[in-house]
């Protein structure tokens, strides 16, 4: 009778332990589990977007990322790309503001630096005034001071065929331009994925990195009469100070590219960098960019 009970004693002790074993195995296998769980696909008020690993060039969303739609001022980016990619570019040149820069603005209802017929104004202040407060009527003197030709109609075209060309080199098929600032004719078009591309190249030099993430500046410049006075710009981009690790990139708007934006942060070493195009407002773009920043960090 005693080794009766002892033998179920035993076998009940190897039970328990065997289930505990069991447990400890299976909790290990759910925790690994839920440790490689994908997050949850985002969703964004946008109807196109693209985010990647800007380290490795991994895709890490994307939705209608390769259907055309009107980019609005993010075109300023391949603006100030092909600025910085001229051959022993002096950022220090000087540029004299012309009248049909100011014209310009008032002629399309444009977004402007504030720039003042006469002033002579340094190359690399017609960067800032071009991305930080989305100036056209800078993007429309870097055209004009950048492209080749004897009119200025002619150095535009010339200045905008660069884009184009740059767009081309970049192996980028759903990318064209017909204007310096986003204000076209209608064929000035790109996509979520293409875009992200162009910023991506275009943040690789130094110079275009530590203007868009500059909150604000304050620039002196040389006024008609040889005096000076100083412009100050902020920059449109709200995700800049709010946004931990946000680095960039540009805002854009329009009556048929609604509200874009492309953007880029970096957190432990890592950059994430993306676009959206034809969100319904300022706000919705900036929800939308912090979701997919927040879901490209996780993956």
């Amino acid at each position: 009778m005693t080794h009766g009970i002892s033998g179920t004693r035993r076998a009940s002790v190897a039970a328990v332990v065997t289930l505990t074993a069991g447990a400890v195995l299976a909790t290990g296998a759910f925790a690994s589990t839920a440790q490689a769980a994908t997050p949850p696909t985002p969703t964004i008020t946008a109807k196109g977007g693209f985010v990647m690993n800007d380290g490795t060039a991994k895709t890490l969303y994307t939705k209608t990322a390769d259907t055309r739609r009107s980019t609005g001022s993010t075109t300023k980016i391949m603006t100030a790309k092909v600025v910085l990619a001229q051959k022993n570019l002096n950022l220090d040149a000087k540029v004299t503001v012309q009248k049909a820069y100011s014209d310009y603005i008032v002629a399309n209802t444009a977004s402007s630096a504030r720039l003042i017929v006469g002033d002579k104004v340094t190359v690399r202040q017609l960067l800032y005034g071009l991305m930080l407060p989305s100036g056209c009527d800078a993007a429309y003197a870097l055209a004009d001071k950048f492209g080749t030709g004897s009119t200025r109609a002619a150095r535009v075209k010339s200045f905008i065929g660069k884009m184009n060309a740059s767009a081309k080199s970049l192996g980028l098929k759903n990318t064209h331009f017909d204007s310096f600032d986003g204000i076209g004719g209608g064929a000035n078009y790109s996509t979520p994925r293409d875009l992200t591309k162009i910023a991506s190249s275009a943040m690789k030099s130094s110079t275009f990195r530590a203007i868009v993430k500059t909150k604000s500046t304050k620039q002196k410049v040389t006024t008609k009469s040889g005096g000076y006075r100083y412009m100050s710009w902020s920059n449109t981009n709200a995700m800049l100070g709010s946004y931990s690790g946000m680095i960039g990139v540009k805002t854009g708007s329009g009556p048929s590219a609604k509200y874009c934006l492309v953007f880029a942060a970096t957190r432990n070493g890592k950059t994430v960098i993306g676009t959206v195009l034809t969100s319904t407002s300022a706000t919705t773009r900036t929800a939308d960019a912090k979701k997919l920043l927040d879901y490209g960090f996780k993956k």
